[in-house]
């Protein structure tokens, strides 16, 4: 097991690619596009070539396929990534390889390929529950292939995570309290539960959605923090909880402020101290990554306090905080301030937030970083 201070070094793979967009998703997705699987193919693994000429010396702790919706990748396609992958570089014996999955009947029967082909992790789409908040999120599964998808994933790989979006409108925190009681019954090793937000550019936000108010959202996070602490789930992120140990490797070397690289359409990595953007647009990226090898967009060598601040933006994220050296970076007067106002704890550990922080994460990290 990767040790707790180590951040590690992670491949990100974007396929980018859906059947369908739903309503409150702002990621690089693309629904309704045919899309030629070996021309797919050879441009990944041309990009994958192209970064490992620089990064050999790195060790992968782990690899994440995400999107869109990588369940819709052909398992050649993941196999011949991660073949490529331990090719190109000396990665870790216990190498986390993990691949997000929407839970229809049709996607859950490829999990056996996907195991086969090299994923030892599964993260579900799962969302919701019940049918009537499915169809509200735009999802194309019920509650039933949901329950059913998450069995087939817990029988065919060693770790599943699965998602849930709540505060949503109309939920009341007894509504809540049943569902995310079913979800624990249900949970394996890791959850990851979002309050649900209304994104610029989203089909949400061009309709009128009356989300809960500031107290009962408060109220609705607080009685997920308590249920999954008393079920041995407690939060080790923002919104991510796991047993002991079982924490998402890949997510932590974001969060810790490790090397990544991001492979795909509209992807981003962090490699010795550069932020790598690929093109965003799948015709772009693709169409680069033909011409030259690979589909970067820019590359920026960060200075030393961008990229301090970018630790401490994504480092007290974690319920472990920052550690001391990076916490020494901090203005003194803003810390002791938001300590004295019971938003921060500093001690000889480094500096994290206290539960009340952790609520308005956000408007925390401006009043310490303005």
């Amino acid at each position: 097991m990767l040790p707790v201070e180590a951040p590690g070094f992670g491949i990100y793979i974007h396929w980018p690619f859906c059947l369908s967009k739903c309503p409150y998703c702002d990621f690089n997705s693309h629904a309704g596009q045919t899309v030629d699987h070996g021309r797919w193919r050879a441009a990944l693994l041309a990009e994958l070539d192209h970064f490992a000429a620089e990064s050999r010396d790195l060790v992968p702790t782990s690899v994440f396929f995400g999107g869109g919706t990588p369940s819709l990748m052909a398992p050649e396609t993941v196999a011949a990534l991660i073949e490529a992958i331990r090719r190109h570089w000396p990665a870790a014996l216990d190498l986390e390889i993990s691949l997000e999955a929407n839970p229809t009947s049709v996607e859950a029967g490829r999990f056996r390929a996907f195991a086969q082909a090299g994923i030892n992790r599964l993260s579900l789409g799962l969302q919701a529950l019940d049918d009537e908040s499915l169809r509200f999120l735009g999802r194309r599964h019920s509650a039933a292939e949901a329950v059913a998808a998450l069995d087939i994933a817990k029988a065919t790989v060693n770790r599943v995570s699965f998602d849930l979006i709540y505060a949503r409108p109309g939920q009341t925190l007894a509504a809540w309290r049943a569902e995310l009681s079913r979800a624990l019954e249900l949970a394996d090793e890791h959850l990851s539960l979002y309050q649900l937000t209304i994104e610029e550019g989203t089909a949400f936000a061009g309709r009128d959605i009356a989300l809960p108010d500031e107290d009962l959202a408060a109220a609705l996070f607080h009685l997920t923090q308590d249920m999954t602490t008393a079920a041995g789930l407690p939060a080790y992120e923002i919104s991510n909880h796991a047993r002991p140990g079982a924490e998402c490797r890949h997510n932590l070397t974001y969060w810790r402020g490790g090397h990544w690289l991001g492979i795909g359409p509209g992807a981003h990595g962090r490699l010795r101290g550069e932020a790598i953007a690929q093109h965003a647009a799948p015709g772009q990226w693709l169409a680069a990554v033909e011409a030259q090898g690979h589909g970067t967009m820019s590359r920026e060598r960060l200075d030393p306090a961008a990229l301090a601040e970018e630790r401490v933006m994504m480092g007290l994220r974690l319920a472990s905080g920052i550690g001391p050296e990076l916490a020494d970076t901090l203005e003194d007067g803003k810390v002791a301030d938001l300590v004295e106002g019971g938003f921060l704890i500093r001690d000889t550990n480094g500096l994290r937030t206290t539960p009340k922080g952790r609520l308005v994460l956000n408007a925390v990290l401006v009043e310490l970083l303005a």
